[in-house]
């Protein structure tokens, strides 16, 4: 090796975190074989300088470029390091580093194996900065490749979102057995409409103690309300992912409903966008403007009443009018008691007696049944369409591969179909569901239709906004009258109890010559029902 005893040089040491460094010797191991390297060769050292940062964007390396402005400042004039690629993965800091050589800014370039002077041939050091830099170009791209294969595989390439984490022996995501259940009920929170993210974020962080899981580089603090956000508008909760633009059908345990999803995008505002609320209104964010579309806000309006000289608050609900290209006729508000007397009404279509409560429950048991039956059917003919898709998707590539088509037809046809093959193991997971959740769908009902108008009297802001939500979807407000599409559980009780319990109470009145004889009746009448 030559040497130059005139050359003062800068020990300069560098590993990174990333996989570009995984296989280099660590900063103290590359500081002590490089300082018994100048003991050897009689290399004066003027200082040494470390640093643990990537090398393959320019300016990301402070320790770096104030090593070559000292240089160019004549405070030294050689470098001393491992290999070259430790003070250059880009073109930009090599052709520097080139250019200084060139210029005698910098006299010698040291590595563990030779060394680099200005009056060598340029071309040597350009085409080995130049393999450094390539094998970042490389890296990124099979790295990419890996990505695009994990996504196509069913997993996110890259780190699990808040409820889940990264499994790394198998490289898959699993629940988080710690915050799993917390992240589901903070969307079941948003789903009731009672509570505004901002809400969620204080009550999971001082009451539940809620903290974000450790990393490497942070974590293990308190929710952000920049995290809440991106929670509930994060497809990932479905079993779906996003990646690279396009949605893929995930392997991992989904934690909500594709409903349950559109629903609380619904919530937050116009294509998920979130919606701060300046007041707590019971009743906005749920109904549109039966008109226009626009959504139904609410205003608070202070009157003074003649006859008593005091000061009422009233709240009013009209249409916001910002339903962009969509004109909307003058709409009168309405008050929050005329609106509640509505729902009143609609509360009472549904109401049963406290003695039909189990009979329903009874009767819906036995309907789960029929309901197996139509699960298995409606299974059979999306896996079907699922297999058919897929076989086309199969000799589709098969046809590529044998360049029956060009990649731009490939392309073209393999995209849609890609996304509905997504969507329909999405539907899939969804019916298999359906079963499981039956039994607990029927209780609930039956209890909401017993005991939820009386609730609804007597019940705090965020209780009436829950049941109001319960009675149906696509509420609407058109001339001061309130519009709700019932949900179809409640449609039964509507249509068939109003007889049913005139019948119900004649029988309770009606002398019987024996209990076998009262029973029989009442089983009549329970048929009735169940029909």
């Amino acid at each position: 090796m030559k040497t130059n005893t005139k050359i003062t040089y800068f020990l300069y040491a560098r590993k990174s975190s990333e996989s570009e460094d995984r296989q280099v010797q660590s900063i103290e191991d590359q500081v002590n074989r490089l300082q018994e390297l100048a003991k050897t060769l009689n290399l004066e050292i003027k200082e040494i300088l470390t640093e643990a940062k990537s090398a393959k964007k320019p300016g990301c390396r402070p320790v770096f470029s104030s090593m070559l402005e000292r240089i160019e400042n004549g405070e030294a004039n050689g470098i001393l390091c491992w290999q070259l690629n430790r003070l250059s993965r880009n073109p930009i800091d090599s052709g520097k580093l080139s250019w200084m050589l060139q210029q005698n800014i910098l006299q010698g370039i040291q590595s563990i194996d030779r060394q680099y002077l200005p009056d060598d041939n340029v071309l040597l050091f350009n085409v080995e900065s130049g393999m450094a830099n390539q094998f970042i170009i490389d890296l990124r791209k099979n790295s990419r490749r890996g990505m695009d294969g994990k996504a196509e595989r069913g997993w996110l390439p890259s780190r699990a979102p808040l409820g889940y984490l990264n499994e790394k022996l198998e490289h898959t995501i699993i629940k988080d057995p710690d915050r799993f259940d917390l992240v589901r009920k903070m969307w079941d929170m948003i789903l009731t409409g009672n509570f505004t993210p901002p809400q969620i974020r204080a009550k999971a962080n001082t009451q539940w103690g809620f903290r974000t899981p450790k990393h490497k580089r942070g974590g293990g603090d308190e929710l952000s309300l920049s995290v809440i956000y991106k929670m509930f508008t994060n497809i990932f909760y479905t079993g779906m992912f996003e990646w690279d633009g396009k949605v893929f059908p995930g392997k991992h345990d989904p934690m909500i409903t594709m409903e349950e999803y559109d629903r609380v995008q619904i919530i937050l505002g116009k294509n998920g966008k979130p919606r701060m609320k300046k007041h707590d209104f019971a009743y906005t964010g749920i109904v549109i403007c039966g008109d226009c579309g626009g959504m139904i806000t609410a205003t608070e309006r202070a009157k003074i009443i003649k006859s008593t000289g005091q000061i009422k608050i009233f709240t009013y609900y009209h249409c916001t009018k910002k339903k962009k290209g969509v004109p909307c006729k003058k709409q009168k508000p309405i008050t929050l008691e005329e609106l509640e007397q509505q729902i009143d009404l609609e509360l009472e279509k549904s109401t049963i007696d406290p003695d039909f409560q189990q009979w329903a429950i009874d009767i819906l048991n036995k309907k789960n049944d029929t309901e197996i039956a139509d699960r298995t059917k409606i299974y059979e003919m999306r896996h079907n369409a699922l297999s058919e898709a897929q076989k086309e998707l199969d000799n589709l590539t098969k046809m590529r591969y044998r360049d029956l088509i060009d990649d731009e037809a490939f392309i073209k046809e393999r995209d849609p179909l890609k996304d509905k093959i997504a969507r329909l193991k999405n539907e899939l997971r969804e019916t298999e569901d359906r079963a499981e959740k039956w039994l607990e769908l029927t209780e609930k009902t039956f209890h909401f239709a017993t005991y939820a108008r009386k609730a609804f009297m007597t019940g705090t802001l965020e209780q009436k906004r829950e049941i109001f939500n319960a009675l149906g979807s696509n509420f609407s407000l058109k001339d001061g009258k309130l519009s709700i599409v019932a949900n179809e559980w409640f449609i039964p009780i509507q249509k068939a109890y109003p007889e049913l319990v005139a019948e119900y109470n004649r029988l309770k009145l009606r002398e019987y010559v024996s209990a076998e004889a009262r029973n029989a009746a009442f089983a009549a009448l329970f048929l009735r029902w169940g029909a």
